[in-house]
């Protein structure tokens, strides 16, 4: 399927119904690599929200009391779906985010895989546990129940993963949706979208609403606002996940945010440096460094700073970057020109501020090379910022412990990675780093649906995968069951 302006105007889904914004008004998206039209959607309003929040209400309490393995058709169904139509998508991905065909594979499998794991996850965290009262004959429970409407705010740079971060097991745990699309990848939120109503939820159980960028807050406001919603599951920058929290707080709303990293990755004197170079290469460029979770600081030992340093350096030159349709394209253009000017930007005041640049460096068109800066240090905004490109910063530590305060000096605390040969002080150091995740001679670009996915300090905090993600969906409920002998109550004689 090719998007074109005559074709695939994304709708809002609203009741099961595929609808026009209230007032009738739609936006386009533009293609990063050529800036040809992308895609036409939908400009929802505030009202349109609203609606789409009263379908998901009504349909809550059929969808709840629903029997799990129902539900776990139904989202096994959607993962098939999802497969069936992954070429559409990925196609989506390339026009919209600009993302090569390899990206948009690992989008559509990743989030087959997340609704796989929802669906057989469908009783896990639903499960409670009898806990011993005090009190003679009484039998005390503790049981896990559906929240009620979650409102999912997905982002773009991952469109089709990261939807499977909180759809499928918010609705796994008999919750109903409202998802806001990005502004930036309708159509390929919409395109999920229609695979999920080709798995046959009722009607109401699932909601998307798409958004003009300047609508786009006051969308956001009136969702977070309707009392039905109870949960709010938010994937994108610090700046806006402390908005997003602070509104919520004001209705006592829970969150579950996903926000921004400046993940570490700690190569220590022992590594094996060959596949240390290769996974810092991967975790630094993939996807052009759009990802909260990619490899921004890059923390070496001395004894094997400059030799990891320069074999990274070399590793970057052969990377091929364009047009996301051309096979042979690994890494595709940034999101828009701001995205360039900010990293022009963090390059040439790291070299002002003494880094040596190795390799990159420069925009070329739309894109931005993939780039090796050595010798950063704390004072720089390279350090400190979180970059969203591909952007390898390779500082020097002396010895473990160093490297490990170097690692923590962070506002954000989301993934890490440490290589050694010594898996002992390894998991010593995986400890005692500041983050929610930390891979041990792995990537820091990392994830499975049944893994605790979250992190810490301006990073945000919940889960979403795992166990844990799936209970952020649920309440927690006390339920007592009085013996043959109730207890007596001396007030009441």
């Amino acid at each position: 399927m090719t998007l074109t302006a005559e074709h695939n105007l994304q709708l809002l889904l609203i009741d099961g119904s595929w609808q026009h914004a209230a007032d009738g008004r739609t936006y386009t998206t533009h293609d990063p690599f050529t800036g040809e039209f992308a895609s036409q959607a939908a400009a929802a309003t505030p009202e349109d929200a609203v609606l789409a929040v009263d379908a998901a209400e009504r349909a809550f309490p059929a969808w709840a009391a629903l029997p799990p393995g129902e539900r776990r058709r139904i989202l096994w169904t959607a993962a098939e779906r999802i497969e069936a139509r992954s070429d559409e998508i990925c196609q989506a991905i390339t026009a919209e985010m600009g993302g090569p065909v390899g990206w948009g594979r690992y989008n559509t499998t990743v989030l087959a895989e997340n609704f796989r794991y929802a669906a057989g996850a469908a009783h896990e965290a639903l499960t409670g546990e009898i806990i011993p009262s005090e009190t003679p004959g009484r039998t005390s429970i503790a049981i896990r129940k559906p929240a009620g409407v979650v409102a999912c705010l997905v982002p773009w740079n991952a469109p089709a993963l990261l939807v499977g971060n909180s759809v499928p097991n918010a609705l796994a745990m008999g919750n109903t949706v409202v998802m806001k699309a990005s502004e930036q990848t309708p159509r390929t939120h919409g395109l999920v979208a229609e695979c999920l109503t080709e798995a046959g939820p009722p009607d109401g159980v699932y909601n998307l609403v798409t958004s003009a960028p300047e609508d786009a807050p006051a969308v956001v406001d009136a969702l977070i606002a309707h009392p039905a919603v109870q949960r709010i599951h938010f994937t994108g920058s610090t700046r806006v996940g402390r908005i997003i929290a602070q509104k919520a707080a004001a209705h006592l709303k829970r969150v579950i945010l996903e926000l921004g990293g400046k993940a570490p990755l700690l190569v220590l004197a022992d590594a094996d440096l060959d596949q240390a170079v290769s996974t810092a290469a991967f975790g630094s460029f993939a996807n052009s460094g759009q990802g909260c979770i990619s490899t921004e600081r890059i923390i070496a030992d001395r004894t094997i700073a400059a030799e990891f340093t320069r074999r990274l350096a070399t590793l970057a030159t052969t990377l091929t970057y364009g047009d996301g349709r051309d096979p042979h394209t690994m890494l595709g253009p940034l999101v828009g020109p701001d995205s360039i000017r900010r990293l022009s930007d963090l390059v040439q005041e790291a070299v002002a501020d003494g880094a040596r640049l190795l390799t990159g460096g420069t925009a070329d068109g739309p894109c931005f090379a993939p780039t090796v800066l050595a010798d950063v240090t704390a004072n720089m905004r390279a350090w400190r910022e979180e970059s969203f490109g591909p952007i390898a910063g390779v500082a020097v530590a002396d010895g473990p412990e160093e490297a490990l305060r170097m690692a923590n000096d962070s506002d954000y605390g989301l993934s890490a990675a440490i290589f050694t040969r010594n898996i002992p002080l390894a998991l010593d150091l995986a400890k005692r780093i500041d983050v929610g995740m930390c891979h041990i001679n792995g990537t820091t670009l990392d994830d499975e649906p049944q893994m605790p996915f979250g992190g810490v300090k301006g990073s945000g905090y919940g889960k979403s995968g795992g166990r844990a993600g799936l209970q952020e969906f649920t309440e927690l409920q006390w339920v007592t069951i009085e013996g043959s002998q109730p207890p007596r109550y001396p007030i009441a004689e």
